[in-house]
């Protein structure tokens, strides 16, 4: 019994310490719960305790824990009437409580870096690495060492933003494939994500800087039989199994043969003729490949005769609008949070 006494003295001390601190709802509803909590309150063990008391002396034991529950409520009920009587339009820091809350939003991935995570996603499950590279490149790695010759008509195409001599703004990707191609031995493997700059003028589908990514496999014994593969197995990855693609001759100077590849369009699949998206031929272009050309792989010093390679462009920006049916390109890029909250993690 003496030995409860004191505990129970213990408690009432501890308490009234910790009374005084109650500043606020908070605080004080910490408190409610630490004392008077139904399982670990420090009055409720006080309880349990009870059933270890000599019967003669449960009685007068009972009688001091009840005295430190009924206290213990009475202090907690004065403080809470006590916060609640202060006004409730002004804090104690002076600010008006009374006028509308301000959310704080969560942030979300960019779609466009969604996107781009989901293409990194797939190409780093085929064993493909990730490679970056500067955006501001010369003439010799963004045009010569692709087999543009000064004054190629192919290099009207891509619109140069030039700042300076032979210094440029990157038109695509592929400097970094020459870079890795340079400083490393086949067998490559990567994809080269990144921003790219033309000179366009802005509409629903253009803008002056886009993203893009490019891949590039070099070894013995690539053939286009790999790079349809692969490109096929990407495309389903990414729009789903059931989706329709096809490749279309083209041209390309740095890789030869070339190739378009379209996929079913997702909005009508073809039966509607006059659609937006594909003009009712009921396929939508999504991305440029081919077989590098041997003169690229002799600019870089690997042996055409000995290695073989491919190589693909897509433009994330375009890719991305199609996937998700965005109408504008300049959406992505206009910091609307009611567009960009469209958009979260998977």
């Amino acid at each position: 019994m003496a030995n409860l006494k004191e505990r129970i003295d213990a408690v009432r001390k501890e308490f009234d310490e910790a009374a005084r601190r109650a500043a606020d709802a908070k605080s004080l509803e910490e408190l409610r719960t630490a004392y008077l909590g139904r399982k670990r309150g420090h009055v409720t063990l006080l309880f349990e305790d009870l059933k270890s008391v000599p019967a003669e002396e449960k009685r007068e034991a009972g009688r001091l824990v009840n005295e430190l529950k009924q206290s213990v409520t009475v202090r907690l009920d004065a403080i809470e009437g006590q916060l609640s009587s202060v006004p409730p339009a002004v804090s104690a820091a002076g600010t008006d409580l009374t006028l509308p809350g301000r959310k704080r939003y969560v942030g979300r991935p960019h779609p466009l870096t969604l996107f781009e995570e989901e293409i990194e996603r797939i190409f780093l499950g085929m064993g493909f690495s990730i490679e970056e590279g500067p955006e501001i490149e010369t003439d010799y790695y963004n045009f010569e060492a692709l087999n543009f010759p000064p004054h190629h008509p192919a290099r009207d195409k891509w619109d140069t933003l030039f700042i300076k001599g032979d210094l440029l703004l990157r038109t695509h990707t592929s400097p970094v494939q020459v870079r890795v191609m340079e400083r490393s031995k086949p067998p490559i493997r990567i994809i080269c994500p990144g921003r790219v700059f033309r000179r366009e003028t802005p509409d629903p589908t253009h803008l002056p800087m886009f993203m893009q990514v490019e891949g590039l496999v070099i070894d013995e014994g690539v053939t286009f039989a790999h790079l349809k593969g692969t490109l096929e197995y990407f495309l389903r990855a990414l729009f789903g199994e059931k989706i329709k693609v096809r490749f279309r001759p083209s041209f390309f100077p740095f890789t030869e043969p070339s190739a378009e590849v379209d996929i079913e369009c997702l909005v009508c699949s073809g039966k509607d003729p006059a659609c937006r998206v594909c003009g009712g031929t009921g396929w939508k272009e999504i991305l440029g490949s081919g077989m590098v050309d041997p003169q690229v792989l002799k600019n870089v010093n690997i042996d055409p005769e000995k290695y073989s390679g491919w190589a693909f462009g897509l433009g994330i920006d375009r890719t991305a609008m199609f996937a998700y049916g965005i109408p504008e390109m300049r959406y992505f890029y206009e910091n609307d949070l009611r567009f960009l909250r469209q958009f979260g993690t998977k």
